[in-house]
């Protein structure tokens, strides 16, 4: 699945109270902070559900200085890559035969290693989609719903890719979590089966 940069929904206990960019939602939740200072909130990205961290301490402009960038471009750094292209340099580790046969493909090993990654996304594609919502929706079910009633069941029924019993089973849950969640997991609750 692809990222969908920087887009995040935030809830107030089990109530929705924003979703979008994050720079919507912070503006967002801080107003709403700011009239219910005492409420726990938990922010979640939208395509992965790792917990979005925002300072909110101060004023609203102080929040939204503190914010990282949403352009997606990749940050100024010195040294190997091409930054301004989106091209990082990561180390990775590879047995000196997989060293040797890169070393002899044309264009070397970067080359040869980005086409093997778009090859294996475009083979690879469905079952990425289905498991990039398996793991996004139980990452968020286990942090919103983890103590609501038939957790377990639903889990399975989710992972089985059994939609009208994850449903029955979910129907007593708050609809703002409920519904994320079926949103989160419908590639996977829509396919024929768990990858």
């Amino acid at each position: 699945m692809e990222a969908n940069l920087n887009t995040c929904t935030a809830f107030a206990g089990a109530k929705r109270i924003a979703s979008g960019s994050v720079s919507d939602v912070a503006v967002k939740v801080k107003k709403y902070l700011d009239k219910h200072a005492d409420e726990s909130l938990l922010i979640f990205d939208d395509v992965t559900s790792a917990q979005v961290e925002i300072d909110f301490r101060g004023s609203l402009e102080d929040v939204i200085e503190r914010l990282p960038r949403e352009s997606g471009e990749s940050p100024e750094k010195s040294g190997p890559g091409r930054p301004k292209l989106g091209v990082v340099s990561r180390e990775i580790g590879l047995l000196p035969r997989h060293w040797e046969w890169l070393a002899l493909q044309p264009g070397g090993a970067s080359v040869t290693l980005r086409k093997l990654v778009e090859d294996a996304k475009k083979s690879n594609g469905d079952r990425d989609k289905i498991r990039q919502s398996q793991n996004s929706a139980y990452k968020f079910m286990s942090a919103m719903a983890g103590n609501l009633a038939h957790f377990e069941e639903a889990t399975r029924a989710f992972f089985a890719c059994n939609r009208p019993l994850f449903e029955t089973l979910t129907a007593g849950w708050p609809k703002d979590v409920r519904d994320h969640a079926l949103m989160l997991g419908e590639a996977a609750l829509a396919s024929k089966g768990a990858v």
